[in-house]
């Protein structure tokens, strides 16, 4: 592997002038080192552009005659040191960045919370269609890291309270500056707690519910752009559903009558499935891509007797 001390030299990125110019270049690197895209983007040129335009501090949708502008010495300094940090020590973007895009806003990160990119983004998006037949008031969302699904949420239904809920201390911090950067601090609030645990029983119209969901074997085989999260956030267990059992237990308790729990697992959907075979878990299609999130009322966890 190359080493980036040697990309300082002027004979080995001189001759690159404009913002064009370092994308292309940038994206030749990721490309010949092998790094792997899965942070908000699939391939190198996006991961390239969202690189140099972030280094740039240019927006991510600004006008093609951007690639001709020539950039300053100093933000080509930070483009080698940026590319640098994802190459050699295979850090996600956003953590780079310190910024990731989830429901087209922007959401603060760090290594305390999961890289936003679940597909409950989509259900958000589409006002909760074709599932929710009245307007929820109150919404949880269950291990909320960043807070980016419940903050969505709030700002989609403009009259809900949201309450966010994870076991990280760190986490929390996260989210409250993400709750302060969107405005909606009024609405949404913060509950440090394991699971349910801490949090007062009451009747959620929604739970959209996000757990640590990758099994042993998927975890120990994802690449090292993954184990920069925190583990706490993707592993639960042999099969992924250490979590997930215990919030399929209680979440009738803590769910309005006809309330609805969105539950995301993943790749661990077939071992949910196999798990609960008493369960009629409707496994939700996204447009956009992504899978592994079902839907369950209320009324069929208790029916079911999850738990006892």
């Amino acid at each position: 592997m190359t080493s980036l001390a040697s990309w300082h030299d002027p004979e080995e990125f001189g001759v690159l002038e404009t913002i064009g110019d370092f994308v292309r270049w940038c994206s030749s690197e990721m490309i010949r080192h092998g790094v792997y895209f899965g942070h908000g983007s699939d391939n190198a040129w996006d991961e390239a552009t969202y690189l140099v335009l972030s280094a740039a501090s240019q927006p991510l949708a600004g006008r093609l005659e951007l690639l001709q502008a020539k950039l300053l010495p100093s933000e080509r300094l930070r483009i080698v040191e940026w590319l640098g940090m994802r190459i050699e020590q295979r850090l996600p973007l956003p953590y780079i960045t310190g910024e990731a895009w989830f429901a087209g806003r922007p959401y603060w990160v760090n290594a305390d919370v999961l890289i936003p990119r679940s597909p409950f983004a989509e259900l958000i998006n589409q006002h909760g269609e074709p599932w929710l037949q009245a307007e929820p008031t109150a919404i949880l969302d269950m291990c909320t890291g960043s807070g980016c699904i419940g903050i969505a949420a709030a700002l989609e239904f403009h009259e809900a309270t949201v309450d966010l809920v994870d076991i990280s201390p760190a986490a929390l911090q996260v989210a409250e500056r993400n709750i302060a950067r969107h405005g909606v601090d009024d609405r949404v609030r913060t509950y440090l707690s394991d699971g349910f645990s801490a949090l007062p029983e009451q009747g959620y119209d929604v739970i959209l519910a996000n757990p640590p969901y990758v099994d042993q074997e998927d975890l120990a085989e994802m690449p090292p752009e993954y184990q920069h999260e925190p583990a706490l956030a993707l592993g639960s267990g042999e099969d992924g559903l250490d979590l997930t059992r215990q919030l399929l237990a209680q979440a009738h308790r803590f769910l309005a009558p006809e309330g609805l729990l969105f539950l995301e697992v993943g790749n661990s959907a077939a071992a949910l499935d196999e798990a609960f075979p008493e369960l009629p878990f409707t496994w939700l299609e996204f447009a956009d891509g992504g899978h592994g999130i079902c839907v369950i009322s209320r009324e069929d966890l208790l029916a079911a007797r999850v738990g006892g």
